[in-house]
C-alpha cells in the first residue's frame, strides 16, 4: 500500500513535464494529495496538496503559476503539471496521502502529517 511518483528526467530550463502519482493497494479517490520535493543538501520542502473533494489546491509560492495540480477520480493517478521549470526546481519529488485532515489546508504543509510515501522521482532542470 503506497504512492508511486514517475515521470521525472532532465529538461532544460523553461521546459515542461508532468508528474504522475499513482495508488497501489488502495483507492486514492478519498485522499487528499501532497507534493512534495528534496533537493541536494536540503530539507524537504512542500509543493502542492490537492483535495479529494471540496476542489481546492494549493501551491507553495515559488511555484504557484507554474505549476498544476490535477485529479481525475477513479483512474487512482494525481498529476503534477511543470511549466517554465527553473534550475531551483531541481529535487527529487514525491507525492503522498494527506493522512491528517480529508481535505487541503493552505500551506506550508507539514511532510509529517502525510503518509504511505513511495520512491520519488528525479526533476533535474540544467542546459
Amino acid at each position: 500500500v503506497q504512492l508511486q511518483a514517475s515521470g521525472g528526467g532532465l529538461v532544460q530550463p523553461g521546459g515542461s513535464l508532468r508528474l504522475s502519482c499513482t495508488a497501489s493497494g488502495f483507492t486514492l479517490d478519498t485522499y487528499a494529495i501532497g507534493w512534495f520535493r528534496q533537493a541536494p543538501g536540503k530539507e524537504r520542502e512542500w509543493v502542492s496538496c490537492l483535495s479529494s473533494s471540496d476542489g481546492n489546491i494549493y501551491y507553495t509560492d515559488s511555484v504557484k503559476g507554474r505549476f498544476t495540480g490535477t485529479r481525475v477520480n477513479g483512474n487512482n493517478t494525481v498529476y503534477l503539471q511543470m511549466d517554465s521549470l527553473k534550475p531551483e526546481d531541481t529535487a527529487v519529488y514525491y507525492c503522498a496521502a494527506y493522512i491528517a485532515y480529508s481535505e487541503c489546508l493552505d500551506g506550508p504543509l507539514d511532510a509529517g502529517h502525510f503518509g504511505l510515501w513511495g520512491q520519488g522521482t528525479l526533476v533535474t532542470v540544467s542546459s
